[in-house]
């Protein structure tokens, strides 16, 4: 009698399965590193764009001085439809973006003049901080920016550490 068989066996099914897993421990490592390399690269360009953004605004609308907040980075001069820098990064004083908690500050100046789009008299600064600080605990990749517009990075926070003007006392320039 000739048995006419057709279709997979539980043992080819468990070994797919197991090979798959193997495939799957040996690939899981790379591919978190490589997301963190993406969302680290996203936040230096972060970092640039602040530092473009806030030369923008300093040079058109800020009286030579810089924007207090990332909001008000988002809002546009008066007879532009652009702002300084894009929504993702403006829609509010600390945002989350691509893994990275970004902030920015500026101490502001009594003397500094009110901008053209709606800084009031004396809240704009002579300098600012920006920071992108990973939410992942495993990431150790933190970054900043100040008004000398050279991105620093360090395996600890730098926000409160970096200066607005001048070098950060730890954390090495990004080349």
């Amino acid at each position: 009698m000739i048995r006419n068989e057709k279709g997979f066996t539980l043992l080819d099914m468990l070994f797919v399965c197991g090979l798959i897993g193997i495939i799957s421990v040996i690939a899981m490592p790379r591919l978190l590193l490589a997301r963190q390399s993406a969302n680290a690269a996203s936040a230096i360009a972060t970092m640039r764009a602040i530092d473009s953004a806030q030369l923008t605004f300093a040079l058109t609308c800020g009286g030579g001085f810089y924007a207090p907040k990332l909001t008000t980075l988002g809002i546009a001069p008066p007879g532009s439809n652009q702002a300084f820098l894009s929504p993702d990064v403006t829609s509010a004083d600390t945002v989350t973006k691509s893994g990275y908690i970004i902030q920015m500050t500026a101490t502001p100046f009594a003397g500094a003049p009110g901008s053209c789009n709606g800084v009031a008299p004396g809240d704009a600064g002579q300098a600012f901080v920006a920071a992108a600080d990973p939410t992942e605990p495993s990431n150790p990749r933190f970054f900043a920016t100040n008004v000398n517009s050279s991105i620093w990075e360090h395996t600890a926070t730098l926000f409160g550490l970096m200066p607005e003007v001048g070098d950060p006392l730890t954390g090495h320039v990004i080349r």
